[in-house]
C-alpha cells in the first residue's frame, strides 16, 4: 500500500481524521506539504456525504436493537454536550467546531452535530468542508513549526 493511500485512509478514519493523517504524511512519509494537505483533506471529506445522508435513517433503524440504541444514545448525547457552539450558531458554529483541531471536534462529530441540530445538508456540507480546510491549515502550521522547533532543540543538544 502506498504512503499516499495510507494518508487518505487515516484521514477518513473517525478517530485520527486529518489531525493524525497530516503529521503522519509530513513527518513519517515525507510527503511534500501541498500533496499531504490535499490527501488529508480529501480523505477527511470522504465520509462526510454518506454520514450526512445516512446517519439519521440508519441510526433510527438500528435503535430497534437494544445495544445499538444504547450506543446511539451515548454518541448523540456526548456530541450534544460538546457541540454547544453548533447548537447556538448552527452552520457557522459547525465550521468553528470542525476547524478546532482537538479530539472529538472533527468532521465525523461535525456530521453527528449537523444531524442532531438538523442543519440542512448543503449548509452542513459547506460548513464541514470549510472547517476541515481550516483544521488542515492549523495542523499543517503546528506540525511544521513544531517539527522545526524540535529539530533545532535536537541539533543544539548534540
Amino acid at each position: 500500500m502506498s504512503n499516499e493511500l495510507i494518508t487518505v485512509i487515516v484521514a477518513a478514519l473517525p478517530v485520527s481524521e486529518l489531525r493524525g493523517a497530516l503529521p503522519l504524511a509530513l513527518l513519517s512519509f515525507k510527503i511534500p506539504l501541498a500533496r499531504a494537505f490535499l490527501l488529508s483533506v480529501l480523505g477527511n471529506l470522504i465520509p462526510v456525504i454518506p454520514l450526512l445522508l445516512f446517519l439519521q435513517p440508519v441510526s433510527e433503524r438500528l435503535r430497534h436493537f437494544r445495544l445499538w440504541s444504547k450506543f446511539f444514545d451515548y454518541l448523540f448525547e456526548h456530541t450534544r454536550r460538546k457541540a454547544s457552539l453548533v447548537e447556538k450558531y448552527e452552520a457557522l458554529g459547525l465550521v468553528l467546531f470542525v476547524a478546532v483541531p482537538l479530539p472529538i471536534t472533527g468532521a465525523w462529530t461535525g456530521c453527528i452535530a449537523a444531524s442532531l441540530f438538523k442543519i440542512r445538508f448543503r449548509y452542513a456540507l459547506l460548513a464541514i468542508s470549510l472547517g476541515v480546510l481550516m483544521a488542515a491549515i492549523i495542523v499543517s502550521t503546528v506540525t511544521i513549526a513544531g517539527n522545526g522547533i524540535l529539530f533545532r532543540l535536537f541539533i543544539r543538544q548534540q
